[in-house]
């Protein structure tokens, strides 16, 4: 929950644009792109704002106000010489000695260029979860849909269903993504994210399969059946409910399983493309003066850590609670 608040609030914690403005006796909420970085409200492009929104706020609208995210950076100074405000002002870093260390100022440091390594994890947070929970999206409605399919209709649909699972095992994610990047001249985040999704559904279908076949004797699908419910409703409204918790488990296993590749893609540089922040991109810009810039891998590396962790701990817990023998056990 807390990883999804920062994600969602990102702008709001850490930017270059405010969150809320009231210009010329009008509120815009959220303001300047808040959803998309690239948009900007028609009322400032008008006016010429050009990204200096403080001094152009104070000069075209004396009234005005505006609320700044909690650390707010000018985009318009150059990078050594940016200033944050949310612990002060001061210079970010000289990009020729590596970054600079954390203080008040730059809470977690600056990176090489000076950009505030606080604001790269901040939004870099964005990313994680964005490949997480899209690829295991497209993951668990295909696993979902093989899985039930084979495993209600069984004989000669389970066994090609199950000899596709087999193949699609073989194939190694990492190997096809960076065929892929070989391949598209402008290789995206959301290719990175089907791939995954399209390789990693093989262990939500088997789940699935084995619910389906188990639950498909139960006595309530049989009493559906009698009252002439559909092999559809039979699938999709009786028996995918009660399947659907233990499949969770590989589901949230499979969430922290993609923000590992994904970091690991970022750090060997075939990640999320610039300017997408990316934990594993500030790791990667710290291994070659790990001794002067340690933080680029401390803060990086413990958010890749506690979030893989977390989601794994999410699975351990959803095995214990669907698992009976488990349960027996404690």
């Amino acid at each position: 929950l807390f990883l999804a608040v920062v994600a969602l609030m990102a702008p709001a914690i850490a930017g270059t644009k405010p969150v809320v403005v009231k210009y010329k006796g009008h509120y815009y909420f959220p303001a300047l792109g808040y959803f998309n970085p690239s948009w900007e409200n028609p009322v400032f492009q008008a006016d010429g704002f050009r990204k200096r929104y403080p001094t152009n706020l104070k000069e075209k609208d004396p009234e005005g106000w505006a609320i700044w995210p909690l650390v707010y950076q000018d985009p318009y100074r150059r990078p050594q010489e940016r200033e944050w405000r949310g612990g002060g002002g001061g210079r970010a870093g000289d990009p020729t000695r590596g970054g600079g260390k954390p203080r008040s100022l730059n809470w977690l440091g600056t990176d090489q260029q000076g950009i505030d390594v606080f604001a790269q994890l901040v939004h870099g947070a964005r990313i994680a979860l964005l490949v997480g929970f899209v690829s295991m999206g497209i993951a668990a409605a295909i696993g979902l849909v093989i899985g039930a399919t084979a495993g209600y209709f069984g004989g000669w649909v389970d066994v090609l269903f199950s000899r596709l699972i087999e193949l699609v095992l073989c194939v190694p994610t990492l190997v096809l993504i960076l065929a892929l990047l070989a391949v598209v001249e402008r290789a995206t985040i959301w290719h990175i994210m089907a791939i995954i999704g399209l390789t990693r559904w093989t262990s939500i279908a088997r789940l699935a399969r084995g619910e389906f076949i188990k639950l498909k004797q139960m006595e309530f699908v049989t009493a559906a059946r009698a009252l002439g419910a559909g092999q559809f409703r039979i699938i999709f409204r009786h028996i995918m409910r009660n399947a659907l918790a233990p499949v969770l488990v590989p589901i949230s296993f499979g969430i922290a399983d993609a923000i590992l590749i994904e970091s690991g893609l970022s750090f060997l540089g075939f990640g999320a493309p610039p300017p997408n922040p990316s934990w594993g991109t500030l790791l990667a810009a710290g291994r070659t003066t790990i001794q002067q810039t340690w933080w680029l891998i401390a803060f990086p590396g413990a958010a890749i850590f506690l979030t893989v962790l977390a989601y794994n701990l999410i699975g351990e817990g959803l095995q214990d609670a669907t698992d009976p023998r488990l349960r027996q056990a404690n």
